[in-house]
């Protein structure tokens, strides 16, 4: 199972992003899914509400959309306009995951709900062609909970899936969500931008996350629920920080740290290209390698370059 970001035709990068039966699972590289075994569950929560953050309707597509646009902006993203033919390809997509008791990036011709085997096959079939240049992703997710703002939170907490919604060149969003017995929710959201990338951030520039001043941040993400591990070695562990930039970026780090104010360092694991296979080229990231402090805040300092642009950064955000 995997996700994917295109650039021209000369470049495809797989990323991971799926989140499975109220746990996390991906796997990257050329292809195979992801077996859905020994992974460790976790309680569905909805996001705390914030002062501007978006109201609940119950639409589990439509609040998913909502809850992806307020973080991108939260960052200083652009807002993804929703499409309609890419909502059919999503909603398509998570229909074809209930019928089927399946969670993947792929589906089989002659299955029930079939409308293409790749994402790329499911945009044609849509109606939405993939223009050069162009840049896509998908994220899908599976857990016994029909709140959009649940599966949108939940995606952005993994990190190896954050770096697929947080992409500053994507323009358009598409959102789907097919919903069984016992509320158990299949939520698909597909990202594109074609015939260009549009503004993106331009080279030497970032955006972060958690975002600047951010508060109710988690204090914690579990990393055995996310495949590939992120933390091998450890399961609980504090909550993911990253750094983005544009696709045709490359980001390196110099240094990256966190601290809980007037603190030391925390101890972290780095998530940069020259470290991570699993981790794009234009963004990086830290884990703490223990669970935050409630209502602490936290400082962090990043320096590197991107696209040979010295990028320095320093932050902070409050935990809940």
């Amino acid at each position: 199972m995997r996700s994917k970001l295109g650039m021209n035709l000369r470049w495809e990068q797989i990323l991971a992003a799926l989140l499975a039966a109220a746990a996390l699972s991906a796997c990257g590289g050329g292809g195979g899914e992801a077996a859905n075994t020994g992974i460790t569950p976790v309680t569905p929560t909805s996001p705390t509400p914030v002062p501007g953050s978006p109201t609940a309707t119950g639409d589990t597509a439509a609040d998913g959309f909502a809850w992806f646009n307020y973080r991108r902006n939260q960052v200083g993203l652009s807002s993804l306009t929703r499409n309609a033919q890419i909502d059919t390809a999503a909603a398509g997509h998570s229909n074809y995951l209930r019928l089927n008791n399946t969670v993947s990036h792929d589906q089989a011709s002659g299955n029930p709900g079939f409308t293409g085997t790749t994402l790329a096959n499911r945009f044609a079939a849509a109606g939405y062609n993939l223009v050069q240049p162009y840049a896509y992703g998908e994220v899908i997710s599976a857990a016994g909970d029909r709140s959009g703002f649940f599966h949108a939170e939940e995606l952005i907490a993994a990190i190896y899936h954050r770096f697929v919604i947080f992409e500053p060149v994507f323009r358009e969003m598409g959102v789907g969500a097919s919903t069984g017995n016992n509320n158990y929710t299949y939520f698909t959201t597909d990202f594109a931008t074609r015939s260009g990338y549009g503004a993106g951030l331009g080279r030497g520039n970032v955006v972060v996350y958690p975002a600047n001043n951010q508060t109710a941040v988690p204090v914690n993400f579990m990393s055995d629920s996310e495949s590939p591990d992120p933390v091998p070695n450890l399961n609980e562990v504090g909550y993911p920080i990253s750094v983005h930039a544009d696709i045709s970026a490359t980001v390196t780090v110099t240094s990256f740290t966190v601290r809980p104010r007037g603190g030391a360092n925390l101890p972290v694991r780095l998530l940069a290209r020259a470290v991570d296979p699993e981790t794009p080229q234009s963004a990086a990231a830290i884990v703490p390698l223990t669970k935050l402090a409630a209502g602490t805040t936290y400082d962090v300092s990043f320096s590197g370059t991107a696209d040979s642009v010295a990028v320095t950064r320093n932050w902070s955000f409050t935990t809940k």
